[in-house]
């Protein structure tokens, strides 16, 4: 597992580790969890990695802008447990 501050370090990261799957906070300096995404998801060697998108933010747009941009599936703060590790378990 490995953590970053914001999008530019996510995606260093994400070169580095090869992870199987990402979590991206919406609200992120730099680069927030949108742009992050879409450039992951644009990206043909990371393209596959699914991307679950955090966020306090529960409108229908902030949902649809996650799909848009490439996201498998948004998870609103505070999630349960039993959220998170059922999107782990359906991803991995």
């Amino acid at each position: 597992m490995s953590t970053a501050t914001d999008g530019f370090e996510a995606l260093s990261k994400i070169l580095e580790h090869r992870p199987n799957l990402i979590f991206v906070d919406i609200m992120m300096p730099r680069l927030d969890g949108y742009q992050t995404c879409a450039l992951i998801k644009n990206n043909k060697m990371f393209k596959n990695i699914p991307v679950i998108m955090l966020s306090s933010k529960d409108g229908l747009f902030d949902r649809a802008r996650g799909r848009i941009v490439g996201s498998e599936q948004y998870l609103t703060k505070p999630f349960t447990k039993d959220e998170l590790l059922g999107a782990i378990t359906k991803y991995v």
